[in-house]
């Protein structure tokens, strides 16, 4: 098969690759559609692969055109995407449903071969179906929603309260849409660009600020999710706070972060909850974040707009598309590759 293959830092290439082969618990994905995450921006970019040659890709959809012997659930041509995490199942954080924490796992598309592929083998455990209805670009979505409402699980979420969004891109349209879904009194989304900002608006946000013309002003938020892991935004979560408020960071930062004694102290002061929030998975594995993905995406409560790929690319432009990421701000929104 065509994969792009990853051979050695920002040296990715259009070419052959060993088919996948089918076993008893697994099956065979004709990959459709396929995101870059941010994640594997630094994998291509910045020496990040866990080894090479190497395909990287686990934000994807597809249809099933393989069934292993012992697999009874699936069936050929079905629409699927896939939970790219294999736990171990037997480690102590595995044995409690805290897979996300597993440190002996496996993972699609970066420690195994990848959806940056014409095809890719998943055990079945880790592919979820989707209805007809849905778009294989917007089941290429399943990841960063899942992501987004694993958030809110270990932020314990509930409805009623004011919630504050820090960072508008994929991760933050999803979890103000969740916020939503579940109740929120109401949704402020801040970013720097009114094109994902009024994204953000069209999806069901309530109010949308750009820090960059507007001040973040003088409102204080009971929930306050970071989603950019961006140095600005993690310390503005600590500004907009209320007393008694939950923080969660979703984002994952890439760089060193600096917080003042002033700005850590708010965390004292307001006596307010901070939490890490880390992949999409819970009991029974891969989880509740998967499914009720596949059932809000169904009933169109979840929402999708075009508008959430900025580019759509061939896999032979896999090197193209990792260049624009090479001038910072060129990007604004989601690359993804049509196979």
């Amino acid at each position: 098969m065509k994969a792009a293959v990853l051979y050695a830092n920002d040296d990715i290439r259009y070419d052959d690759y060993a088919d996948p082969v089918i076993d008893g618990e697994n099956v065979i994905v004709k990959v459709h559609a396929a995101g870059i995450c941010g994640s594997d921006v630094p994998r291509v970019l910045y020496n990040g692969s866990h080894y090479y040659p190497n395909v990287l890709g686990h934000e994807f959809s597809g249809e099933i055109v393989e069934v292993g012997e012992n697999v009874k659930d699936f069936s050929i041509g079905e629409k699927v995407t896939g939970a790219p995490l294999m736990p171990c199942m037997k480690c102590p954080d595995c044995q409690k449903g805290n897979y996300s924490l597993c440190k002996f796992y496996d993972f699609i598309g970066s420690r195994r071969q990848g959806a940056f592929a014409e095809y890719v083998k998943l055990p079945a455990v880790n592919t979820i179906k989707f209805d007809n209805s849905i778009s294989y670009e917007q089941g290429a979505f399943f990841e960063p929603s899942t992501v987004a409402l694993h958030g809110l699980r270990v932020n314990n979420y509930t409805g009623g309260y004011d919630v504050a969004i820090l960072g508008g891109g994929t991760i933050g349209l999803f979890t103000m849409q969740w916020a939503k879904i579940f109740g929120a009194k109401s949704v402020t989304v801040f970013d720097i660009s009114d094109e994902r900002l009024d994204l953000c608006k069209k999806m069901g946000a309530d109010y949308v600020v750009n820090t960059q013309t507007d001040k973040i002003g003088k409102n204080l938020y009971h929930i306050v999710f970071e989603t950019a892991g961006n140095n600005l935004t993690m310390q503005s979560a600590f500004e907009i706070a209320d007393n008694k408020a939950n923080v969660c960071f979703i984002g994952t930062p890439t760089k060193d972060l600096t917080f003042t004694p002033a700005l850590l102290e708010n965390m004292n002061r307001k006596e307010f909850k901070l939490t890490g929030s880390w992949m999409s998975y819970s009991a029974p594995f891969p989880g509740e974040e998967w499914q009720l993905t596949a059932h809000h995406f169904k009933t169109g409560q979840l929402k999708f707009d075009d508008k959430f790929i900025f580019k759509k690319f061939d896999l032979k432009q896999a090197k193209n598309a990792f260049d624009l990421y090479k001038t910072p701000g060129q990007v604004k929104g989601k690359l993804m590759f049509i196979i």
